[in-house]
């Protein structure tokens, strides 16, 4: 039987609602937050840097990923610079390409020169997992996030992308490995089992998650019940 409260991994509430992130900051198991464009899109969010100073300013303790919105290279690194200066514990979200195609390395490589905190972003290869740990400066600590999901989502088997990822992050102290795209609870328990050291989790799943430590047997009376609760509700019949 697995339990939350058995987690070692770090947990990162993915979303841009302050109110969800207030919620999942009452389990002890969230230890900070990402978010992305598209879920910013999907919050509503029209001032970002409000937002996130908002954020940073109501979870002092936790740790947040911003993510740079510009595709050319000089504009990312100002808009590094900017999401950088809103605290210490504020990771840099740079996608590993831009949408042409083309490689970030040299970003990422002037700006772990400059010990900006990384978390590079939209991973799906074990070749990208390599050109991110490169470009790693010494002494600095950074996230690569691989998009477990999405490549799962594309009918690709992703536990070599992970199980090579792993390895890789392991033997370089510059980087954290982070499983992005996170599709169900299980997923964090995986997770773990594999020897990655971050999942992000959105809020839905943040609500499962702490609710686990069910046997089989009870999960099914649960659901018969909830079946039955619809019914009664619903006023429903066949007859």
């Amino acid at each position: 039987m697995m339990d939350a409260n058995d987690l070692t991994i770090k947990i990162y509430e993915d979303g841009a609602e302050i109110e969800k992130m207030r919620a999942a900051s009452q389990q002890a198991f969230v230890k900070g937050f990402t978010t992305n464009p598209s879920l910013l899109k999907q919050a509503g969010v029209t001032d970002y840097l409000a937002f996130a100073r908002q954020a940073v300013a109501e979870f002092p303790e936790q740790e947040f990923s911003f993510e740079v919105f510009s595709n050319e290279p000089q504009e990312m690194l100002r808009e590094a610079q900017i999401l950088h200066d809103l605290g210490p514990r504020v990771y840099v979200k740079v996608p590993i390409i831009t949408t042409t195609g083309e490689s970030t390395a040299d970003v990422i490589k002037e700006l772990s020169a400059a010990h900006i905190n990384l978390n590079i972003t939209a991973i799906t290869t074990v070749e990208q997992v390599e050109v991110a740990e490169r470009n790693l400066a010494p002494g600095t600590h950074n996230l690569i996030s691989i998009f477990v999901g999405r490549v799962a989502d594309a009918g690709i088997d992703p536990h070599h992308l992970i199980e090579s990822s792993v390895e890789i992050t392991k033997s370089h102290p510059e980087a954290s490995l982070l499983w992005a795209s996170t599709r169900e609870v299980y997923n964090v328990f995986e997770a773990q089992q594999m020897g990655v050291d971050i999942i992000t989790v959105p809020p839905a799943l943040i609500t499962k998650l702490s609710k686990t430590g069910k046997a089989a047997l009870e999960i099914s009376v649960d659901t018969v019940k909830g079946f039955q609760r619809d019914i009664e509700e619903s006023g429903l019949s066949i007859l």
